[in-house]
This record gives structure tokens, sequence and C-alpha cells, in this order.
């Protein structure tokens, strides 16, 4: 378990660091390297102090003895020369586990300043770990402040939601197990803890035979792009009790020489972003795409076997662009019986590295062939803030969706009562399949529940509504005597008008911009008026039919539900106008639209008024020096 000792030990680290190496991963790096240092030097002074002989320190690379570094005597810049030609020739040292080579492959010192590595070692000094576990804990913490990694759209996945992929995917002690993308190897050393977990009887893991838990450590394979995410994942990986681990530098989407692997289960979390000019695959993809998003799925689908287990981390543009690669990975998910549970998560859960969209896709071939439907879960909380900080709160879905998914995979019937206040879907597949772009983001199915529990009969708008954009410029539209509805919550003026009827004004683009759908409000307007382009407007057909206006309150009250459940996009969440059209709303009998009407005008006229007198008697009380009621 960490202790605030160690934390403090390791951010010392960084604050010494940070004026000569500013980038985290580097740092990282550094204090990675120089942790494994010292402690194959803890490991050899306590086999000497028990009367062995050195294991790591021997013949030519005796001289790099930890302990050489404080010699009396040795000058700062013969200090930096010695520790610099360690960490460079000890990938070469024949006497340490070949695990350890590796973490030290292309070592380097980035900087040229004894001062700053003589106050570095003597913080790494500071640390005694004899054991594995011990330097694990403090390697947990060091892994934990890595944020953002650049260009390469890397961040870290936050263990509460490895540990429920995982979960759900339940991988076990015979599976293949792989992550193309494997960063820290977090999936990893979860799917192993899991495994470890499900095979014990009274102490973790007693149930695995020698022969058990020697397959199972050849049985995990990492690969990642970025050398020093091997480095990382290859030390993780270690202290977490697998001394030789298969993680490998490789390039998933354009390298070949590993493409003939198969596994039983994936579990990743891929990088979203695709480098200026896109990705250049080889031909062994089944789709023509340049996105790295697509491409990774596309990966994952084609190197699994056997049982068929995936549990991926996406980006939201994958479950509904209308691309054709996209479709075609969407449609192959369903048909190939493959999918059976998509799950959305909060636009939180990567902050704050990064405030994106994204959802989880499940596949296990056996669950999926025996169903006709999917089951989609939305995750509002995960037991964190939404904010940066990320502080943990007492609102959590994760739990009740574990259960409701467990339920699913197995067959059973599902208690609505169970499972009340966790929003839920079960889509036949072929009602999926039938739509136009063959749609996996849940809230769409969603949309129309509010009509169906209404105690009035619903109707779709299709073929009863006309949608059109608006066409004015917010900084180039010159006032006039026309109104100009905008976004905001007052109307502007325009010299010229492009409609004129009864309109309900809905906004295209999400009020909250990166990776949240939300509309903060619609309009109601009747006459000529001008439109901005960010919006759109709604005509009824038939106005005996559905009144403009009790269309306007319907929207208006669901605005959540019925209009930003319809925004997607990973970054740019926006609003497709034909999705409108297959909204269906409550309709009771137009006398009872014209009370509902009248009903709402009569409140607003109410709020109004109240307001008007509010606003009155604080004028007065500002000018007299009364004291308004109420107060």
């Amino acid at each position: 378990m960490l202790d605030s000792k160690t934390k403090k030990q390791i951010n010392n680290l960084r604050d010494i660091l940070v004026g000569k190496i500013p980038d985290p991963k580097s740092q990282v790096e550094q204090i990675t390297i120089a942790l494994f240092y010292k402690f194959m030097w803890d490991r050899d002074k306590e086999i000497k102090d028990l009367g062995g002989n050195s294991t790591f320190f021997v013949g030519e690379f005796e001289k790099y003895s930890w302990e050489n570094l404080f010699a009396p005597g040795l000058g700062g810049l013969e200090c930096l020369k010695l520790y610099s030609e360690a960490i460079e020739e000890m990938e070469k040292n024949p006497n340490i586990p070949s695990v350890f080579r590796d973490i030290f492959k292309r070592a380097f010192l980035p900087y040229n300043d004894p001062y700053t590595l003589k106050l570095f070692l003597k913080g790494v000094n500071d640390f005694h770990y004899s054991n594995s576990e011990k330097l694990g804990d403090g390697f947990e913490y060091l892994l934990s402040i890595l944020g953002t990694q650049g260009n390469a759209g890397q961040f870290r996945t936050p263990r509460h939601i490895i540990d429920f992929i995982t979960e759900i995917v339940d991988p076990n002690k015979d599976d293949r197990i792989c992550d193309p993308a494997c960063g820290t190897a977090g999936f990893l050393i979860s799917a192993y803890k899991h495994i470890q977990k499900t095979q014990s009887n009274k102490i973790l893991g007693d149930l695995l035979t020698p022969e058990d838990k020697k397959r199972l450590g050849n049985n995990l394979f990492g690969l990642d792009i970025d050398p020093m995410m091997v480095k990382l994942a290859l030390a993780n990986l270690y202290l977490n009790g697998l001394n030789e681990p298969n993680i490998f530098e490789y390039d998933s989407l354009t390298s070949e020489d590993r493409w003939h692997e198969e596994f039983d289960v994936i579990l990743a979390n891929p990088p979203f972003m695709t480098p200026k000019g896109g990705i250049k695959p080889h031909n062994k993809f089944s789709i023509n795409a340049k996105k790295a998003e697509i491409l990774f799925v596309d990966y994952c689908i084609q190197h699994l076997r056997g049982p068929k287990k995936l549990g991926i981390i996406i980006p939201e543009g994958i479950l509904h662009n209308n691309y054709n690669s996209y479709k075609e990975i969407r449609k192959r998910l369903i048909q190939d019986n493959l999918l059976f549970c998509e799950v959305e998560l909060h636009h939180g859960v990567f902050k704050p590295y990064a405030d994106v969209k994204t959802h989880i896709l499940f596949c296990d071939y056996h669950v999926s062939k025996k169903s006709n439907s999917i089951l989609f879960v939305n995750i509002k909380n995960d037991g964190f803030s939404i904010t940066g900080a990320r502080k943990k709160i007492n609102d959590n879905d994760i739990d009740f969706a574990k259960d409701l998914i467990k339920c699913f995979k197995e067959n059973k019937h599902i208690n609505p009562s169970a499972f009340e206040g966790l929003e839920y879907k079960v889509i036949q597949k072929k009602d999926i399949l039938n739509e136009k772009v063959f749609s996996l983001i849940g809230r769409r199915y969603l949309v129309n529940d509010i009509a169906k529990k209404s105690n009035f009969p619903s109707i779709s708008l299709k073929d009863k509504i006309q949608i059109f954009k608006g066409k004015s410029g917010a900084q180039s539209t010159k006032p006039g005597k026309y109104k100009f509805v905008v976004s905001g919550e007052k109307f502007k003026s325009s010299e010229e008008f492009h409609f004129d009827f009864k309109a309900v004004c809905i906004p295209i683009v999400s009020s909250t911009g990166h990776g949240h759908a939300s509309v903060r409000r619609l309009h109601y307007v009747e006459g000529k008026f001008a439109l901005a382009d960010i919006m759109c407007c709604i005509k009824v057909n038939d106005e005996n039919l559905i009144h403009p206006k009790f269309l306007f309150i319907i929207l208006n009250s669901q605005k959540d539900r019925m209009i930003a459940s319809l925004m997607t996009g990973t970054s740019n969440v926006s609003l497709n106008l034909s999705d409108l059209e297959h909204i269906e709303i409550p309709f009771p009998s137009y006398e009872i639209q014209l009370n509902i009407v009248e009903e709402y005008e009569t409140h607003s006229r109410r709020i109004f008024d109240l307001e008007k007198e509010v606003i009155e008697r604080k004028i007065i009380q500002d000018s007299c020096g009364l004291k308004v009621w109420g107060e």
C-alpha cells in the first residue's frame, strides 16, 4: 500500500527534474530507470548481508554498483560520467533478468548538470526497497501522474474503468490475452489479477497449478508503438509478479510481423488521435480507412479467435459516423455475433487528461450468438465528480451496470425495479440493422421512451414536419426590423428574413462544446424571422393536427432526452437534422393540445409578471433605500 512518505519522495524527484526535463513522461522514464538501478543494488546488498554473493553487479559491471556513485572524493562531473555510462551499458549486463535489460534499453541521461544529478541520486537513495511489492506501490503512484502524452493521443485509463471492463469480459486462465496499444499494461495487470481472484479458495490464486501460472504468464501479450511505454509496461508487469512479460515495441496499425497472431481476449483503450495525413496501414485490414480509431477496432475483430471476447474503449464517432468503413464495422459487430453490450461513459471519465465522449464495446461470441438483442447502458456517474479534480462522490452506476450486464450475459430475467435509476435499453439486432446507419449509440434508442410511457398515444414526426437550417451568420448579419433568432436567451435583429411561419428553433451544435452533448434552450417564433446558421427550425405541416407551440412545449421540456440525446461526435458534438424526423411525441387530441398551450402561456405570463415586479421593487429599493419584501 502506498504511504505518504513514498508519495512525497516521488514528488520531490519530479520537482528536481522539472527544470531539466519538463515532459512528465520523460520524468517518469528517468525515475523508473533510477529506481530499478537502486532496487537491483538493494537486492544485491540484502544477499551479501545474508552471507551470499552479489547477483547483478558482478564482473565488469561491479564498477557500476550504486554505492560507487556516492564514493568519497567522487566529483560531480565524475559522478555524472559514471551514472550516464552505467545506465547506457546496463542493457548489456548478462547477470540481470531480461526484463531489466529491456527497461534499460536505449537509456541515456538527457541533461548534463552534475548538481541536478547529485540532488536526484540523493533523493533516489532514500528509497530502500528489498522486495518488488514495495517498489510496485511507488511505481503505481509514479504511473498515476502521467497525463496526456502529446500527439500520440495517449492518456491514462482510470483503474476503476479498467477493472470494470475486465470483470465484464471475464478472461480465464487458459485465454490468450492481448492489449494492442498497452501503454503501461494496466489492462494486462487487471486481467492477471482477475484470473488470480477467480482461481482462489483460501488465498489469492491458490487454485492455480504451477503449470497454470506458467501458461498464464506466457499468455499475456502487450504491444505499443512507444518505446518508453514498453519500458513502463515491462516494469509494471514485473512488479506485479510477472518476471518475463511479453511486451513488444510494435505498431499494430502499420507493421505486419505479428499480424498472424490471434487471441481469445483483447482488452484495449487505443489512442484516438490520427496524425496529419492519416494512418497508412498495410493491406491486411478489411476496411479502407486512415483513422486510428476505426483501424484499431478492425484490428481487434480480425485478431480474435475462439470465444472472441473483447472490451474496448472507443470515441463516439465510431458508433454513428456515416462513412462506409464505420458503417461496415458496426454491421460486422452485429452480424458476426460479436457485440452483446455497449456502455456509454460520461464525458468527464478521462478528466483532467481529456474531455471526450467515450463508449465501451463488449463482445463475446458465445453470448452474442445466443441472443437476438444488444444491451445498451448509460453510465452517468462513475463514483467521481465530473470536474478536473475527479473527487470521489457517492453516486456510482458501475456496480449496478455490472449486475445488469451479467444478468444479460446469463440470459436471466432483468427486474426493472432492481436497476431503477440506471438508464438502459435492450434493442433487437434486426431493428438496428434496419436503420440507415446501423447506429450503436444507445441513448438514441431512449429518445422515444417518453412518448411511449405517456398516458396519450404517441406519434412520429416523420412526414409531419419540415426542417430548415438557419442561413444567417451571427457576426455578419446586419441589424434591422426582423427578428433574428440565435442560440442565446434574447433575439437579435436582422435587416432581412428567410422564414415566415410558426417555428420551433433548435440549436444544431452542443451548447457546452467539446465532447458533451447538451441543449441550453429552444425558441418559439411566429411570423417573419432570420435564423442563425448554427440552428435549425421545424415547421409543422398540418397545424390542425399538431399545434406548433404544443410541439415546442414538448421538445423544450424534454430537450435533454429528445434533442441532446441525438447529438453525436467526439469533439464537435452536433445534431443531424434528419434525426429530428424520427422523434416520437405524446399525441393528445387537438383540444387537449390547446389547453396545454393555454396553461403554458398563463404560467409564462405569471413568471414574467413576477420577474417584472421583483425588478421594479429592486429599482425602488436601490433608489429609495427601501427593503424588498421577502428579504
